[in-house]
């Protein structure tokens, strides 16, 4: 167990210097490309992982397999993921990193509809306080439509279809095993995404230089590899409720993070805002301990 609480600090850490890390490099490379050789590095990073975990459960590819990560893929990678790099490169990394953890806010809904998962009080009372907090990180009483806005938007709607990926992920990931349902998204979703590149042009390797080398290695191998790969061991060594705290840490530390390193100042609305999300967020995790505590003694 304690090596398991080991796991959430260090991927909690890593998953907050995502946008941090991004928004360094976001200026001096198209954000498809990035999202491309991130996804790639990540893919192959997670490979032995994912061949490892099919040959223990002892699965194999089959025709709807492939169409169905063939869609997963576009969801998450293409869209969910693009979306994701442009928000960071319109507006704040902390802003970025705030609203795409606001995504259990989407799931639940999308659970509900798609899964027929039950709603509680504080499953409600959590997507009330998430849309506070939003309100509050948006401040529309002194909203201009600029980029800043722009890349609220996009994080949003990356958090929405990330929420979606989870969703129709579900009964997959129980068959195959979150690194491998990972791995093959993210490969074949790259895929997808470098016949996009090639059709518009994108360069794929132009721009890379020893100025954003290191950045690009560490997104790919640390954040999309790395960070997945520990985050499932997290879950093996405590719970899924409990690993799920990461998403809990991450808008608290990325601000902070982003002060430190990008200068990035949190003005009070965003702060508000934040405080909202973290409560919110808490409320979900509260609500899975008690239907799973709920589960066993039925």
């Amino acid at each position: 167990m304690k090596i398991g609480y080991v796991y959430i600090a260090i991927t909690a850490f890593i998953f907050s210097t995502m946008e941090i890390v991004g928004k360094s490099i976001a200026q001096d490379i198209n954000p498809f490309q990035l999202t491309f050789l991130r996804f790639l590095i990540g893919g192959i990073v997670l490979l032995p992982f994912a061949i490892k975990e099919m040959r223990k459960r002892e699965i194999k590819f089959a025709k709807e397999d492939l169409i169905y990560f063939t869609i997963m893929g576009l969801l998450f990678v293409v869209v969910s993921m693009s979306f994701f790099q442009f928000a960071v490169l319109y507006t704040k990394a902390s802003i970025v990193a705030v609203v795409f953890s606001t995504n259990p806010i989407f799931t639940v809904p999308l659970a509900y509809f798609i899964l027929k998962e039950k709603v509680d009080k504080l499953t409600i009372l959590s997507i009330a306080l998430s849309l506070v907090g939003m309100l509050f990180i948006l401040n529309p009483l002194h909203m201009h439509i600029d980029n800043g806005v722009k890349g609220i938007v996009l994080a949003f709607l990356a958090a929405l279809m990330f929420s979606l990926y989870s969703i129709l992920g579900k009964k997959k990931i129980e068959k195959y095993g979150g690194l491998a349902f990972n791995c093959w998204t993210f490969l074949i979703g790259d895929l997808i995404l470098l016949v996009f590149i090639i059709i518009y042009k994108i360069p794929i390797i132009q721009n890379v230089s020893s100025s954003n080398m290191m950045q690009i290695l560490y997104m790919g191998v640390f954040v999309t590899g790395l960070g997945y790969v520990l985050y499932f061991k997290a879950m093996e060594e405590t719970s899924a409720i409990l690993a799920s705290t990461v998403f809990f840490i991450k808008p608290a530390l990325a601000p902070i993070l982003a002060l430190i390193i990008l200068k990035e100042k949190v003005h009070m609305n965003t702060t508000l805002g934040i405080v909202c999300i973290l409560i919110g967020s808490y409320s979900t995790i509260l609500s899975k301990k008690i239907q799973n505590a709920k589960k066993i003694q039925a």
